[in-house]
């Protein structure tokens, strides 16, 4: 699974950092960035994060 963050669209919630912290984590301007894979280990707190998103600011390319 490829996964990108919509920077426009991220309100920096960190939602995504409390429930994937191992593939997102926070950049200089308080917005999420990918630091990590996805991995069948974290897939599903990954998709987890995906739906918790307030802004939908992830987007799962494939």
């Amino acid at each position: 699974m490829k996964i990108k963050i919509d920077k426009e669209l991220c309100i920096g919630c960190e939602l995504c950092v409390q429930i994937a912290g191992d593939v997102f984590g926070m950049d200089d301007e308080d917005k999420a960035e990918i630091i990590g894979k996805v991995t069948e280990d974290n897939k599903d707190d990954v998709n987890d994060a995906i739906e918790s998103c307030p802004t939908e600011a992830i987007i799962k390319e494939s």
